[in-house]
């Protein structure tokens, strides 16, 4: 969680139950430049996070750290030019105190760009450092969507997306459709034949697409061309027969295709409008993208 000198807040610890004070000791940060470390045990009656409320009842842990020119700005800005690069990695962060040099280049955080197969993949608590604990985050760079069709009910898939924070393109052949001022909230808006797909899809990364032109021939030409890209899921919206249809257009094989296809796509929730249809793939794609079964967490024993 990032806190500025003028109030600001980015991020969230707590769910709201404990961000005023944290604010509160992140200002003596900015203050004093020392570290501070936190503990706020919510089982304990005489804590204050048991009578804010904090909602887990756990103990949480927290310290709060200056970013300044000084300590390399915690090697934050080596995280974000990943992150702008596509590049996946680890970031190593000392488990400094208010009591340690937290200054010194042996404790000072930095990244390490490598694949991560899990997105979904936890930080953890390492020891192997400089007789330091070091939490390791894994950074992955926000998922790459693929919509394919412009259409009127592909706009509550783009700004669902969006507000999952996802990086969302759009190609629609088709010149009344994938408008931008029906699609402000996308970061790229591709035109021109099919072949654009392939070569995009490569150099940028994409992890996901949703195929849903209306068009058994447009949709045949995208699922063509996705079937030379290695994605994590391809989902084509209609039933059943509308799905070999388009298989067949597109004369290939569905058990050649390098990734999970769901056509019909989506969860099962019940929907039949296109909100509660693009909330319905949306989450299927999610599932797929962290590798999780979509199974409804009060099952999961």
């Amino acid at each position: 969680m990032l806190f500025s000198s003028q109030g600001e807040q980015l991020g969230i610890l707590s769910g709201g139950c404990l961000e005023s004070d944290i604010g509160t000791n992140a200002r003596k940060v900015m203050q004093t430049g020392k570290t501070l470390s936190l503990c706020y045990d919510g089982s304990d009656e005489d804590d204050l996070s048991f009578h804010l409320g904090i909602g887990c009842g756990g103990t949480v842990y927290i310290i709060l750290q200056q970013i300044n020119a000084q300590n390399n700005y915690l090697s934050l800005i080596q995280v974000h030019e990943a992150l702008q690069n596509h590049t996946s990695g680890y970031y190593y962060q000392p488990i400094v105190t208010d009591k340690d040099e937290d200054d010194s280049s042996s404790t000072s955080p930095y990244f390490q760009a490598e694949p991560i197969k899990d997105m979904a993949e936890a930080a953890q608590l390492t020891e192997e450092h400089n007789n330091h604990k070091w939490l390791v985050n894994p950074i992955v760079p926000t998922p790459h969507l693929l919509i394919i069709g412009g259409g009127i009910d592909a706009r509550p898939v783009a700004s669902m997306a969006q507000q999952l924070g996802w990086h969302i393109s759009l190609w629609d052949p088709r010149p009344a459709n994938a408008r931008k001022e029906y699609f402000t909230n996308v970061n790229n808006i591709l035109k021109g034949e099919a072949d654009v797909i392939t070569d995009f899809a490569l150099k940028n990364s994409v992890n996901a697409a949703i195929i849903m032109s209306h068009s058994i021939v447009i949709d045949a030409q995208a699922l063509k061309a996705l079937s030379r890209v290695n994605l994590d899921y391809v989902a084509l919206l209609g039933p059943h027969h509308r799905r070999e249809q388009v298989i067949s257009e597109a004369q290939i094989e569905k058990q050649s295709l390098p990734f999970k296809f769901a056509g019909p796509s989506g969860l099962n929730i019940g929907g039949t409008l296109p909100e509660s249809i693009a909330l319905s793939i949306l989450s299927e794609c999610h599932a797929c993208l962290y590798k999780k079964d979509a199974q409804s967490i009060s099952q999961i024993l």
